[in-house]
This record gives C-alpha cells, sequence and structure tokens, in this order.
C-alpha cells in the first residue's frame, strides 16, 4: 500500500481545534492518471467498515472500478459529462449503496432501516479520511445517472443509491479546462453558529 502520510495543508483555520487531517481533506477534481492497486483500493475501503451503525446492521456496499481494468469504463459512463470530464484521470470510481432495509429481532419480515442513508454516509467519511492519511485524494459526486448505475450494477431493489466516490492521486490544477482551474482550491465552511444550536431550532427572530 501506498506510504502513510498526511495532506498538504489546505490553509483552511478552524474557530476550535479540529484534526489537521480533517482540515486538510478537500475535493480535488485535477487527477494525475495513476493506477491503483485493489490491495491498495481495499484498504482504503476497509476503513469504511468501521463505521458506526445502527443496530451494527452495517448497510452500506462499496461497489468499484479501478482504471485500466474492464469495467472502468463502463462506471465512468453513468457520470454525467462534467463529472466524466475530470473523473476519467481518477484512479478508481466507488458508487456507495446501502440497504434500506434491515432483520431486526422478532420480526419475520424485514423492517425499513430509517438511518441506512446516514450509515453509509459515515462509512464514507472514514474511506476518504483513511484516503487522505494514504496520500490519495477523493472527490465524493452525485451527478450520475441513477436508473442506468442502478441497472449497470445490478443492485437489488432494497438498496439505495447513495453516491460516487473518485478516487486517485492529485493532479496540478493545469491540467483541468481553464474555467475549472480557479475552483481547484479547498472551499470555506459557513461558521459553526451557522449550523450548531443549542436546545432548539432558530427562528426568523433570531437570525
Amino acid at each position: 500500500m501506498a506510504e502513510s502520510s498526511r495532506p498538504e495543508s489546505s490553509g483552511r483555520v478552524s474557530e476550535t481545534p479540529v484534526e489537521p487531517l480533517i482540515l486538510d481533506r478537500w475535493s480535488p477534481r485535477a487527477f494525475a492518471a495513476a493506477p491503483i492497486a485493489e490491495a491498495d483500493l481495499l484498504a482504503l475501503l476497509d476503513a469504511g467498515r468501521w463505521a458506526p451503525s445502527a443496530y451494527n446492521s452495517q448497510p452500506w456496499r462499496f461497489l468499484y472500478a479501478r482504471r485500466d481494468t474492464p469495467d472502468w469504463e463502463r462506471f465512468l459512463s453513468w457520470l454525467i459529462p462534467f463529472n466524466h470530464s475530470w473523473a476519467q484521470h481518477a484512479s478508481a470510481l466507488v458508487y456507495v449503496a446501502s440497504h434500506t432495509v434491515t432483520s431486526a429481532a422478532g420480526q419475520a419480515e424485514p423492517v425499513p432501516a430509517p438511518t441506512h442513508a446516514f450509515d453509509a454516509g459515515a462509512a464514507a467519511v472514514l474511506v476518504q479520511l483513511q484516503a487522505a492519511r494514504a496520500g490519495w485524494a477523493t472527490h465524493p459526486v452525485s451527478g450520475f445517472d441513477k436508473d442506468v448505475a442502478r441497472a449497470g450494477l445490478e443492485l437489488p431493489d432494497d438498496y439505495a443509491l447513495n453516491a460516487a466516490i473518485v478516487i486517485g492521486r492529485q493532479g496540478a490544477a493545469d491540467i483541468l479546462p481553464e474555467g475549472l482551474r480557479a475552483r481547484e482550491t479547498p472551499s470555506g465552511r459557513r461558521p459553526l453558529s451557522d449550523l450548531a444550536f443549542e436546545g432548539r431550532f432558530p427562528t426568523q427572530t433570531d437570525a
């Protein structure tokens, strides 16, 4: 596997002592066309296996293709043209699905799993942090044809297709179309006071 290392500093500054690994993770679009060994990719996905989930149901599923393998172009073809234009240079594409039902104690039939997407999101974040630690860049996307991707993945009806994660070695911004180069920088975030509230959701007059 690639030697573990922290990503380069993103220059982000937090109001609180957030871990550098979290601050420095961002979503580039410039990727160097480098292969990734299956063992290396599976080591990243294994981090997601350790995410928390309701009743330890582990509803997430990772369906992947690596560049220079038979499934690569098929996985890329489901992306919208904008995402395809830059993701084609990456090393792997991982579609994240989640089981929408679960087997509850005392229930003869599966019942809805209301937190399946939340749990899958937690697993996806751990994959991205593990990737950053190992020197890989990631960019999660929602822009793909979900119906065509579902069919291509042969996803059962009781699974939701949530997102995809583009994984690769970060490349120089000048490989991107001119219109994207200025956007190839870590984005900021809203102030914490806009996102975290004690006791209740603020009313219009509180804003």
